[in-house]
């Protein structure tokens, strides 16, 4: 638990630097590999679905093992495998890119820079930002930080806590194949089917995890606990995914906005029912306000696991 609780300080601190190779971009290779393999071996729809189980299956283990291995090879030099650990667990996080890459909308958007905020904003969505109003890149910014504040925050630490970075590092290979292939329209209908499904079963308890702590710190936030866990629980459903509605609702909740709506995906109309009561119009200021939220629950989710850490050995560990 300090080392989890290490490597979010140094993500709060340093973020992503650009100069230091990050696990995904290899993970991402070995995503394309696998693809590109299957899609020249596959001879119908069915079989482009069967490789991309197989896809889970190498990936995972792959991410797993490598880890794991990683560590036990150092596990008998304590202070090199804590630094190791630490370094491994800090690459899974991605609190501190989310709010940089957002604030990137934010302050273009700020300069009335529509052509500069649609770019930011494609860095960090799926959807098609050509032709987006200010309105609509903010709403997508402010979506992006609350869906993976769950995504990318909090199931990393989940997975840490539960297995070590080994199926943190697991839960990231689940997670950029889900932002690669697991789109559900073509060409990844078939490939794309069991990575998304995968990280759907892999988000299932982090997601209303993160929920319910947004829900909690709502009071940070001068919003009203209950009225957050009711419009939470009400628009829970309102979303394709399974997941993603649950941090989202508790986000435009606190923030007393409304999210969700058709968004265009690889050219294509894809229509989503609304999450949130539009109690006032979206505003620029509503990036920074869920980046609050965001880094608050972290925060709680931090404090909370080592609370659950002292209740179980007596000591955090």
């Amino acid at each position: 638990m300090i080392d989890i609780a290490a490597a979010v300080i140094i993500d709060l601190i340093l973020g992503d630097p650009y100069w230091l190779p990050h696990p995904v971009i290899f993970i991402g290779r070995l995503i394309k590999f696998i693809e590109n393999k299957a899609r020249a071996s596959a001879h119908n729809d069915k079989q482009l679905k069967y490789f991309g189980g197989a896809m889970v299956i190498i990936v995972t283990s792959v991410c797993f093992l490598f880890t794991a291995a990683v560590l036990y090879a150092v596990w008998r030099i304590k202070p090199l495998f804590h630094i190791i650990n630490i370094c491994i667990l800090w690459t899974t996080i991605a609190a501190r890119c989310l709010r940089d890459e957002s604030m990137k909308v934010y302050n273009a958007l700020k300069n009335n820079d529509l052509i500069l905020a649609r770019k930011y904003t494609s860095y960090i969505v799926g959807r098609d930002t050509n032709g987006l109003d200010g309105k609509e890149l903010i709403r997508a910014a402010v979506e992006t930080v609350a869906e993976n504040t769950s995504d990318g925050v909090i199931a990393p630490l989940f997975y840490s806590l539960i297995g070590g970075a080994p199926l943190a590092m697991m839960y990231k290979g689940v997670n950029t194949m889900d932002s690669m292939v697991g789109y559900m329209n073509e060409p990844y209908t078939h490939i794309g089917f069991f990575p998304a499904k995968t990280d759907d079963w892999f988000n299932y308890i982090p997601a209303r995890i993160t929920g319910i702590i947004m829900c909690i710190a709502s009071p940070l936030m001068k919003s009203s606990i209950i009225k957050s866990f009711k419009i939470m629980m009400r628009d829970r459903k309102n979303h394709k995914s399974p997941n993603c509605a649950y941090p989202e609702a508790a986000a435009a909740a606190i923030l007393k906005v409304q999210l969700g709506g058709n968004n265009i995906y690889f050219g294509k109309l894809v229509e989503k029912p609304t999450i949130g009561d539009k109690t006032r119009e979206l505003e620029r200021e509503d990036i920074v306000y869920v980046n609050k939220i965001m880094f608050l629950t972290e925060f709680l989710f931090i404090v909370f696991a080592l609370a659950l850490v002292y209740f179980i050995h007596g000591r955090i560990v």
